[in-house]
């Protein structure tokens, strides 16, 4: 069975792309996952992509923002990809969550909003 449960901080505010011809939705974000080691006093956080398709995109939209600790869920996948470093041409491949949940953790980041209701944001098309 291929299920990974992770809890981190997001990087950044979720992405969303509409695709035209299905007009299903994705968001993409991306988590921070402390790696603990016994010989590091300060780790350095292993970044995983996190994808959310459909109405579970809508979701994230609406309620992930930066700097929020996650707890999420789903299947793990490694996408690969060609990288141009100093002129030549590299394969990488990277690890990516295709969420099937997700959970708000800890407390909200300080905001400039009075407001404890979620509010609908401006989602970019792609």
């Amino acid at each position: 069975m291929n299920q990974i449960t992770l809890i981190g901080k997001v990087g950044g505010e979720p992405t969303a792309v509409t695709f035209t011809d299905s007009d299903n939705k994705l968001a993409k974000f991306s988590i921070a996952v402390p790696e603990y080691s016994s010989k590091v006093d300060d780790p350095e956080p292993l970044w995983i992509d996190v994808d959310a398709w459909g109405n579970l995109a809508e979701r994230v939209l609406d309620y992930v923002t930066k700097g929020r600790e996650i707890c999420v869920s789903g299947k793990l996948s490694i996408v690969k990809y060609n990288k141009e470093v100093n002129g030549v041409t590299v394969k990488m491949t990277k690890p990516v969550v295709k969420l099937s949940s997700f959970h708000l953790c800890g407390k909200k980041p300080q905001s400039d909003s009075a407001s404890s209701k979620p509010t609908r944001r401006k989602r970019s098309a792609a």
